[in-house]
C-alpha cells in the first residue's frame, strides 16, 4: 500500500509539471490567433503565478482542515477544469479569467505534496518526487508540439492535457483511504489543534534566511531556463539551433541530477547535499563564463545538475529545521517565495541585460547561488536538527 501511494503521488507531480511549460510553448501560435501583442503572454503567466502564490500562503489552513490527499484530488480537478477552459476559449480575457483556478491549483498541490513528503517519506523520494515534475515538464511541451504538428491547434494541446489531469482526478480521489492510512501509521506524526499564521512563522529563527535561500534559488533556475539561450546566442555568438538545444539539457540536467539524487541523499542528508548543488552551479557558471564554447555549453549541464538537489533537500529538511508541528505553514510560505523569486527576480536581469550588458548573465547567476549557500549555512546554525 506504502508503495502504491507513493505511486500516486509521483503521478500528481509530473501532473502539476505537465501544464507548466504549455503556455510557452504554444504561446507563439496563440498570440497570432488571439491578435494580441506578444508581450500578453507574460501577464497570463504572472496571472497564474500570482494564483499559486496566494494558494500557497493559505495552503496551510486548507490541508490541515481537508487533509493533503483532499487537497491534492480537489487540486489536480480545478487544473483539469482550467485547462479544458482553456481549450474551450475564445478569446485573451477567457484565458486571464481561467488562468485564476489554474494557479490556485497549482500552488494548493504543490504546498500539500511536498509538506506530506516531507513529513512521511525518506530523502529520496523528495528527489525522486521533482524528478516527476521535470518528467511532466517535458511530456506537455512534446504534447503541444505534436497538437500544433498534427494540425489539430494548440487548444487540443490543452485539451489532452486536461484528459490526462481528468483521469489522475480519479485515481486521487479513489486513492483517499490510502493517504489516511499512511497518516495514522507514520511514526510521530499528529494532528496539530491549530495552524500558526504568517507573522507567527516569519519570527521562527531561521524561517527568514531560509525564504531568502528558497527564493535565490528559483531565481538562478528560472533565469537560467530564460536567459541561457539568448546569451548563448547573443554573447558567444553561437548558433540559435545549438543554444536552444543545450539550454534545454540544462532542464534535462535537473531531472537526471534529481534521479541521481535519490540514490545518494538519504547517506549523505540535505546539508550535504545543498553544498554540493550550489558548488556545482558555481563550477558550471565559470564554464559558461569561459570564452571557450564548448566549456559554455557543458557548463549549462553542469548548472542542471547542480541545481537538481537544492530544492528538494530545503522542502524535506523542514520538518527537521522548524519542527513537524510548523512544517505546514513553512512549506506553503516557501512555495509562495519560491513562485516570487522565479516570477519577479528573472525579468531583472532583462533589465541588466537590455541596459547594462547580457554578458553579466554568469556573476547575475553567481549572486543568486551565493546568496542559497550563505541563508542556508545561516539557517544550518541557528536551527537545532
Amino acid at each position: 500500500m506504502v508503495s502504491l501511494l507513493i505511486a500516486i503521488i509521483y503521478a500528481a507531480f509530473i501532473s502539476l509539471g505537465l501544464p507548466d511549460i504549455l503556455l510557452g510553448a504554444a504561446w507563439p501560435v496563440m498570440v497570432h490567433e488571439l491578435d494580441v501583442p506578444l508581450s500578453y503572454g507574460g501577464l497570463l503567466f504572472m496571472i497564474i503565478s500570482c494564483g499559486t502564490i496566494i494558494s500557497s500562503l493559505f495552503s496551510d489552513k486548507i490541508t490541515r482542515r481537508l487533509g493533503a490527499g483532499l487537497v491534492t484530488a480537489v487540486s489536480v480537478t480545478m487544473t483539469a477544469l482550467a485547462l479544458l477552459g482553456f481549450s474551450l476559449s475564445r478569446n485573451y480575457g477567457q484565458l486571464c479569467l481561467l488562468a485564476i483556478p489554474l494557479g490556485l491549483g497549482a500552488g494548493a498541490v504543490d504546498a500539500a505534496l511536498n509538506n506530506y513528503v516531507a513529513l512521511h517519506y525518506a530523502g529520496r523520494h523528495m528527489n525522486w518526487l521533482h524528478a516527476c515534475w521535470g518528467v511532466g515538464a517535458t511530456i506537455g511541451p512534446y504534447v503541444m508540439s505534436y497538437a500544433l504538428g498534427a494540425g489539430i491547434g494548440w487548444r487540443s494541446g490543452y485539451g489532452i492535457v486536461s484528459a490526462l489531469q481528468f483521469g489522475l482526478t480519479l485515481v486521487l480521489f479513489l486513492s483517499l483511504p490510502l493517504w489516511k492510512k499512511r497518516q495514522q501509521t507514520t511514526e510521530g506524526d499528529a494532528d496539530y489543534e491549530a495552524p500558526i499564521g504568517l507573522r507567527d512563522a516569519l519570527k521562527i529563527r531561521g524561517v527568514k534566511p531560509m525564504l531568502l535561500a528558497f527564493c535565490s534559488y528559483c531565481m538562478v533556475e528560472t533565469t537560467a531556463g530564460l536567459w541561457a539561450s539568448t546569451y548563448l546566442v547573443e554573447f558567444r555568438h553561437i548558433d540559435t539551433q545549438t543554444a536552444a538545444a543545450f539550454a534545454s539539457l540544462f532542464y534535462i540536467g535537473i531531472t537526471v541530477g534529481r534521479m541521481i539524487s535519490g540514490f545518494i541523499s538519504d547517506r549523505l542528508g540535505d546539508k550535504k547535499m545543498t553544498r554540493i548543488g550550489c558548488g556545482l552551479i558555481l563550477c558550471g557558471l565559470v564554464l559558461i563564463a569561459l570564452p571557450i564554447n564548448a566549456l559554455s555549453l557543458g557548463g549549462l549541464v553542469v548548472l542542471g545538475l547542480g541545481c537538481a538537489p537544492i530544492y528538494p533537500a530545503i522542502i524535506h529538511s523542514t520538518p527537521t529545521h522548524f519542527g513537524r508541528e510548523n512544517s505546514h505553514a513553512i512549506v506553503g510560505i516557501q512555495m509562495a517565495s519560491a513562485y516570487s523569486g522565479a516570477t519577479f527576480l528573472p525579468p531583472v536581469f532583462g533589465l541588466v541585460a537590455e541596459h547594462i550588458h547580457i554578458g553579466l548573465f554568469p556573476l547575475f547567476m553567481a549572486v543568486g547561488a551565493v546568496l542559497v549557500l550563505t541563508m542556508t549555512e545561516r539557517v544550518n546554525r541557528v536551527c537545532k536538527n
